[in-house]
């Protein structure tokens, strides 16, 4: 039955979905629907909601097989991870779609053809980790396009769910440090636009992160070409303040994708006359930028759009999300000749940075397979699926592909130096030539130059600050969320005052090695363990120091821990693992899997790295902080001069007990707003039947906040918050300001923007307090 009911409610049309509505319509749905709301040209549409199939996969009890498949699997050992994610969706497709989900989708594919019967459409995948701030999931999950007949849509959303567990996603998601099993994903279904034009605008200059630019690539046919770098597109970049185009590039544009009549796309190689034509003339160039402003405006940050002009010229905004990844420049360019003679000079900086190593030319994915952590991935162009490999790689240079292709996305995500649209490095570089790639400037050069020095930057007055567009000085701290070590070098190179929230879950996966911590106990294999987390935590305290590294303990939930080798053994079955044995109760009945995990930060501070901190999450009481703290002291942590032990504010129990954890030492707090808000308003934010009650704004988490945070200034307690909700919600970020919190932690791509809505809130107050005097 609650299929059923499902079924009914969310299938529903993209014009009844808004931007607060990712639980149900996945990021790119959600987007969309806030687009139409603000009156854009949008196709019309309707999305198969994420509660779909998360019924589907419930009902079936596929949700702890998946994740049997896939919990303990090495994302970086390629055949074990291809292996686990085709075995997952073979569990999915052995699965029958129920008559009342396809009755659902067909009915609402006829609404949407209307008289016409039967109408070519686009079935996009939109998971509710896709297109938000915090990942963009760019050309991870699959897309059909020009799909003609209800049976072939009801059949390309089954192939959208599979996508789910498609190898490269399910990599992207653990190196996000996301669920791997336990995603929903919802599939949008949108009238097919025939473009004859199509591409990407950024709102913002992603190569260099100009604020006043925007940036435009395109080419003929649909945009499939541009998102997959399947060709090099023509590029123009705008003024925002003037709209004048400052760059003008129309480059050799080799193919063409276009709709086959009979459905799906033909790919058509372009005579040399149509290649090297102009895509758009000046004036559609400005109606874009035009466009791309008012999108900006709108969503009130950079964003990342998707567009097509049809046979008679009509524009359509096709997606929009927020900008992830921006370039951070922290090294000057290699110099010309650094490392030899310049080899390619004519590519484009995609990920600016310098790196230099053995050449690997991989003609295709198959050929990518011997690619060697350090060495230099060249290919004609890098495909979603290449996405495991590009991790290995040193620097990445490509033949095709603009700035905004789905690879140059990624690239940016994981701070790969890459070059793309150099034409034809496949056929000028050699395997094994060592190169420097300096992607800051687009070339590579002829062996490997010297590491590159810092450039000084000049110290500004605020006022010069202000007229240069730098960064404002905020009064509150601005802390990181990380997680894994590689995320460390270009984390540490931004203008911030440390990690706020260190993420355990990532680094105890590959230190565990897939088993059960218990099991390795009983196996003797502790000592394996600390060593493994040692060595991660010491690269987050040596990169960030003097700067504090604030480690949240491991907080996995038994569903979690079960899918561990041996988990089976030692976990309960819990109904609702969310409020169940997790957090600091854990450590006080499970003490020597945590006497590991404080072995391990034991080792850091011997290393002499005193910036490093604990936060224990999920304190539920008095009682379990006080064991805990023992646990802590026996340790050998306690009593260390500069060692802080924080507690995550996530159970509503915190305010209420704030004195007595005052008195038990605790030097802060910090808001997990997920947790709190779920438990505040008794809404479990893994059930997609209440995900329209989960809502960090709503006004009785707002009211806990204006409570909390006075209340542990009062006990002269530090404040933070580690979640996304003040950088995607200016009046969040004004809230936190004007209850005084010490400090706000975001992601890394987060931080510019928070730093941007922090400091106008900032300004306000003093502003306010300037008028009453």
């Amino acid at each position: 039955m609650a299929l059923r009911a499902s079924a009914r409610t969310a299938v529903r049309s993209l014009a009844d979905v808004r931007r607060g509505d990712v639980a149900l319509a996945g990021g790119k749905g959600a987007n969309l629907g806030e687009l139409i709301a603000a009156g854009l040209p949008v196709p019309p549409g309707f999305v198969v909601g994420a509660p779909v199939y998360g019924a589907f996969v419930d009902a079936a009890g596929l949700r702890e097989r998946l994740d049997a498949e896939l919990g303990g699997v090495d994302v970086e050992d390629t055949g074990a991870l291809e292996a686990a994610c085709a075995r997952a969706r073979a569990l999915l497709d052995a699965q029958p779609l129920p008559d009342d989900v396809a009755d659902a989708i067909r009915a609402a594919y006829a609404e949407l053809a209307g008289s016409d019967r039967e109408v070519a459409v686009a079935v996009r995948s939109s998971a509710t980790a896709e297109d938000t701030a915090s990942a963009s999931f760019a050309g991870m999950n699959e897309t059909f396009l020009n799909v003609i007949g209800a049976d072939a849509v009801v059949a390309a959303v089954r192939r959208c769910w599979a996508s789910l567990f498609g190898t490269r996603t399910v990599f992207y998601r653990a190196r996000r440090g996301l669920g791997r099993a336990d995603v929903d994903i919802a599939v949008v279904v949108q009238r097919q636009v025939a473009a004859v034009r199509a591409g990407v605008l950024f709102t913002i200059d992603p190569s260099t992160g100009d604020e006043g630019r925007l940036v435009i690539e395109g080419s003929f046919g649909l945009g499939e070409s541009v998102v997959s770098g399947s060709v090099s597109p023509d590029r123009y970049v705008v003024d925002k303040r003037t709209l004048e185009i400052l760059i003008r590039e129309v480059r050799r544009k080799e193919l063409v994708v276009e709709p086959d009549p009979g459905g799906g796309t033909v790919t058509r190689r372009l005579s040399d006359e149509e290649a090297l034509r102009p895509v758009l003339a000046d004036a559609d160039v400005r109606a874009l930028a035009e466009m791309g402003e008012r999108i900006e405006r709108h969503y009130g940050a950079p964003q990342d759009t998707e567009w097509a002009f049809d046979a008679e010229g009509t524009l359509w905004m096709l997606q929009s999300r927020p900008v992830t990844t921006l370039a951070v420049v922290t090294a000057a360019p290699a110099a010309a000749g650094a490392g030899g003679r310049v080899l390619l000079t004519h590519g484009l900086g995609a990920a600016p940075g310098v790196a230099g190593g053995p050449v690997r030319v991989a003609p295709s994915l198959a050929a990518a397979e011997d690619l060697r952590a350090g060495d230099v991935l060249v290919a004609r162009m890098t495909a979603p699926d290449w996405v495991p490999l590009m991790r290995r790689a040193a620097a990445i240079v490509t033949d095709s592909g603009g700035m905004t292709c789905h690879a140059a996305i990624v690239a940016r995500e994981m701070g790969i130096p890459c070059v793309v649209g150099t034409g034809d490095a496949t056929r000028r570089l050699r395997d094994g030539e060592i190169v420097t790639v300096d992607a800051t400037r687009g070339d590579v050069l002829e062996g490997e130059a010297p590491r590159p020095v810092a450039a000084p930057q000049p110290v500004l007055s605020p006022g010069a600050a202000a007229a240069q567009g730098t960064a404002p000085v905020t009064g509150t701290r601005l802390l990181v969320n990380l997680s894994e070590p590689s995320q460390v070098a270009r984390a540490a190179a931004l203008d911030v005052d440390g990690v706020g929230l260190l993420r355990a879950e990532m680094m105890v996966l590959e230190a565990l090695d897939g088993a059960h911590p218990r099991l390795l106990l009983e196996e003797g294999r502790g000592e394996e363990f600390v060593a493994r987390m040692a060595d991660a935590l010491t690269t987050f305290a040596a990169g960030f120091a003097p700067r504090p590294v604030t480690y949240r303990t491991i907080d996995f939930r038994t569903n979690e821990f079960r899918g561990l080798q041996g988990g089976e053994r030692f976990e309960p079955q819990e109904a609702n693992p969310m409020i169940g044995f997790r957090g600091a109760l854990r450590y006080t009945r499970d003490p020597e899997v945590f006497a590991l995990e404080l072995a391990a930060i034991g080792r850091v501070w011997d290393a002499g790295h005193t910036n490093f901190h604990v936060m224990l999450p999920f304190v539920r009481s008095a009682r379990e902080l006080a064991a805990c703290r023992e646990l802590v002291a026996a340790g050998g942590l306690l009593g260390r001069p500069g060692f802080e032990l924080w507690i995550m504010a996530e159970v509503p129990s915190v305010l209420f007990a704030l004195e007595e954890y005052a008195e038990l030492g605790v030097a802060g707090i910090s808001i997990g707003s997920n947790d709190l808000t779920q438990l505040v308003l008794g809404a479990d934010r893994d059930s997609e039947l209440l995900a329209g009650t989960f809502d960090e704004r709503d006004p009785a988490v707002v009211a806990y906040l204006r409570q909390l945070i006075p209340a542990a200034r009062r006990l002269g307690l530090a404040t933070s918050i580690c979640g996304q909700a003040p950088s995607v919600h200016p009046e969040y970020a004004e809230l936190l300001v004007r209850a005084g919190i010490d400090a706000i932690s975001v992601t890394v791509d987060a931080v510019d923007r928070t730093r941007r809505l922090v400091a106008a809130a900032e300004r306000r107050l003093l502003l306010e307090a300037a008028r009453e005097r």
